[in-house]
Formats: structure tokens, C-alpha cells, sequence
């Protein structure tokens, strides 16, 4: 059984403002920074055979949170990226309404199939989201591997495993939560769902350090 834990970045400043950043290059906040700290701290004793993350830099600077504790490199793949959302990128829901409301109304309407102008549909977000995994579980027999990546690719693989169901819809992934994914042949099990107990705990005391 190869177990993966799903996590998503830590926060930015366009997170806190609800600025949409698709592929756009965003580096964490402060708070990101410290929810990255914990996160590390939390997972430090996780037994993984390897750290796979985006190549963005919010999730690049959040797996070294992981790595820094862990000893291992992070292995960067392209296809975590979050989705490519074209001329919506940069921009908040208000603007989109304000400049492209006919868009944002197709994308309502054919949530697979919209393709955001010059980025990409929730189907090719999906398909190479999925490949990622596959080649990750036929190098990980047996293991537990960490994925670091963003909300949207962390929603499309729960949604190709585990269907668009009620509870999967209502999912909120939020920064730095943690799914836990059990693949034993072909049946995919959940162990935990956008788990944030690290974010429960109280700060060190620096004084106390």
C-alpha cells in the first residue's frame, strides 16, 4: 500500500485578499512561512521515501519546510502546478465579474469543460494532476511520499478517486491542510481529509527555546 500526503502551500498575501494566482509566481506570506514551519514540525516523524512538490515558489518554499526536517531533496514536478487560469490570473472574483461576466458565467455552466482564455480546463488540470500520481504509485510501492501542491490539483485527484460526491464538493483545502490518500492496488481509501491540527497548536515561546 503506498500512502501520499496531500498538502496544500502555505498563505500568501493574494490568499488573504482572495486574489486569484492560477501560475502566477507568488511567494508565501509571513503566515505562510510560520503555518510551513508548523507543518514540518508536525510531519518531521512521517517515514517518507521522497518530497514531491510544484515548482512554484509557494509550494517550493513550502515542501523545504518539510525537507529541512526530513533530510530529503524535494523533486520538483511541473505537473503539480496550480491550474493555468489565463486572464482570470491576478485578478479577484469581483473583477472578474466587473471585466469578463459573460466568462464567468460559462465557467458556472461547464465546470470540465470551460477553458479559462489562455490557460487551461479543469479536465487537463485532472489528467496531468492524475498521471503525476500514477507515476508516482508505480515508483512508490510500499511507501508514503509527501505532494505538495495547491487547491486546485488536491480537489481534482479526490474528485478522480473518489468521485464528485456531496462531501468532496463541500471540501474548503485550505493552506497547508493535509490529506492522507491509501492506494492498495486499485482501491484508493481516505485516511484523513484536509487535516490541520498543526495549525491547532499554540506557537513556541521563543523565551522557552
Amino acid at each position: 500500500m503506498t500512502r501520499s500526503y496531500w498538502i496544500r502551500h502555505g498563505q500568501t498575501e493574494w490568499n488573504a485578499i482572495g486574489r486569484w494566482q492560477g501560475n502566477i509566481d507568488v511567494p508565501l506570506a509571513e503566515t505562510g512561512h510560520e503555518q510551513a514551519r508548523r507543518l514540518g514540525e508536525y510531519v518531521r516523524d512521517v517515514p517518507f521515501a521522497a518530497i514531491y512538490s510544484s515548482d512554484l515558489t509557494r509550494a517550493a518554499q513550502t515542501a523545504a519546510a518539510i525537507a529541512e526536517r526530513t533530510g530529503l531533496p524535494v523533486i520538483q514536478d511541473k505537473r503539480l502546478r496550480e491550474m493555468h487560469l489565463g486572464v482570470f490570473q491576478g485578478l479577484t472574483h469581483e473583477e472578474h465579474m466587473e471585466k469578463f461576466p459573460e466568462l464567468v458565467q460559462e465557467n458556472e455552466l461547464d465546470y470540465w469543460g470551460f477553458r479559462f482564455p489562455e490557460g487551461e480546463t479543469r479536465r487537463d488540470v485532472q489528467d496531468r494532476v492524475y498521471a503525476f500520481y500514477q507515476d508516482a504509485l508505480a515508483r512508490h510501492p510500499n511507501e508514503t511520499i509527501a505532494v505538495v501542491t495547491h487547491g486546485g490539483p488536491v480537489r481534482m485527484i479526490l474528485y478522480r478517486l473518489f468521485g464528485e460526491t456531496e462531501q468532496m464538493l463541500s471540501l474548503k483545502v485550505t493552506n497547508t491542510s493535509i490529506t492522507i490518500i491509501q492506494q492498495d492496488g486499485e482501491q484508493a481509501t481516505l485516511e484523513s481529509v484536509v487535516g490541520t491540527q498543526h495549525l491547532q497548536q499554540k506557537p513556541m515561546d521563543p523565551q522557552s527555546l
